[in-house]
């Protein structure tokens, strides 16, 4: 891991062994024999998915891994290596929007209809979501709710299979219980930005709340969901105040005001002015969409990969998320969403490759009057390099 070597050697290519399903299966889970597993995928027309019609349109490279890499193996040979059943796979209509809740309706290969609510998650004892839009707040009520376990794998492509569901989680789950010791029971985090010359400042109440971590292990029994690819160590806000530069899908860069613990109101700073008004709209509309509802901080060396789900777990990286907070043990369930069907928890990464017009100079955890910094310059800080190495 990147804070176990010299610094100097900080830039050398990581190592990964080939990725193997069996061994991420037995990793995660450490299924018991017997236990059933499903793969869930999302697709604009889900009956596509019979007899595999969809493979055929190149859009939906996702859920072509779904099928290359864990549908076609378990069936050929994973499910019998690990004394497991079924390997079935059913297709749902895409939400539309990350965290989303599912529809019901949902299809199998061979064309027939199926509830998720009665015929699927009652029925799987591990189920993987590989999706194009993030499963895991859904999933994870579901799952406990109902008692499977599983895990969401939104937005696979080649670069994450190589390397981040490649990893040994055993080693991943070491290291980020280490960062979470070193953070928890902060009472306020302050996030410093810099764009176009201009300096602002976010600061999060934490409240002094145990840090959580998103490891990848769901192995203890409990029904839970992993987000995969893991490695990150969370809190969720009890308020905040001040701005934050975000970065819009179609480049706009925006100024965010942020005031009792929600996005107040956005302006301008490059772009589209229609992005920066459709925002505004959508928050003056449902206000619970700003709600600033997780802080959190990446703890793995890996490789850009341009999807959020791997990217946001890099060390050195942050992001903070608005929406939905239900599964990380927020208050902000869908039904206090003026849609509750829209209800989203959308993640807001700062990155050197997805943000590179904004920089983190600073980010700090503060305990009272003690104060340590975490990240500087998308780089770990010596704090967080001596916790890993401790």
């Amino acid at each position: 891991m990147l804070a176990t070597i010299p610094q100097a050697a900080a830039t050398a290519p990581r190592l990964f062994p080939p990725f193997s399903l069996s061994r991420l299966l037995r990793t995660v889970f450490n299924p018991k024999p017997g236990e059933r597993v499903c793969i869930l995928i999302d697709l604009d027309e889900p009956r596509d998915v019979q007899d595999f019609k969809f493979l055929a349109d190149p859009k939906w490279s996702i859920q072509r891994h779904a099928v290359r890499d864990f549908y076609e193996p378990l069936r050929a040979g994973v499910l019998e290596e690990l004394s497991l059943k079924d390997g079935d796979l059913f297709a749902y209509k895409i939400s539309g929007g990350s965290n989303r809740d599912l529809p019901d309706e949902a299809f199998s290969t061979d064309g027939r209809a199926h509830s998720l609510a009665r015929d699927i998650y009652p029925n799987y004892d591990i189920i993987l979501c590989i999706s194009t839009f993030s499963a895991t707040a859904p999933l994870t009520a579901l799952a406990k709710k109902i008692g499977f376990r599983g895990a969401t794998l939104h937005g696979v492509n080649d670069i994450i299979l190589r390397t981040g569901l490649a990893v040994d989680y055993n080693e991943v789950s070491r290291l980020a219980e280490k960062l979470r010791v070193g953070m928890t029971g902060a009472d306020a985090a302050e996030i410093d930005y810099e764009i176009e010359g201009q300096r602002f400042t976010l600061r999060l109440e934490l409240g002094g709340q145990e840090a959580q971590k998103s490891h990848g292990l769901v192995r203890s029994g409990e029904p839970d969901v992993a987000n995969l690819p893991a490695g990150e160590i969370y809190f969720v806000p009890t308020g905040a105040e001040g701005e934050f530069p975000m970065k819009y899908e179609d480049g706009t860069i925006g100024l965010c005001r942020v005031q009792q613990g929600r996005v107040s109101e956005v302006s301008l700073i490059s772009g589209n002015q229609q992005t920066i008004d459709e925002e505004n709209e959508k928050h003056a509309n449902d206000p619970a969409t700003g709600e600033l509802g997780e802080l959190g901080f990446g703890t793995q060396e890996l490789p850009p990969s341009g999807r959020d789900i791997q990217d946001e777990k890099i060390l050195g990286t942050l992001h903070v998320a608005t929406g939905r907070s239900d599964h990380l043990g927020g208050h902000l369930t869908p039904e206090k969403f003026a849609e509750p069907g829209k209800a989203q928890h959308d993640d807001i990464l700062f990155s050197p490759t997805k943000t590179p017009e904004i920089n983190v100079p600073q980010a700090r955890l503060r305990w009272g009057d003690r104060v340590e910094v975490v990240i500087e310059n998308y780089e770990p800080s010596a704090y967080l390099r001596g916790l890993l190495t401790a």
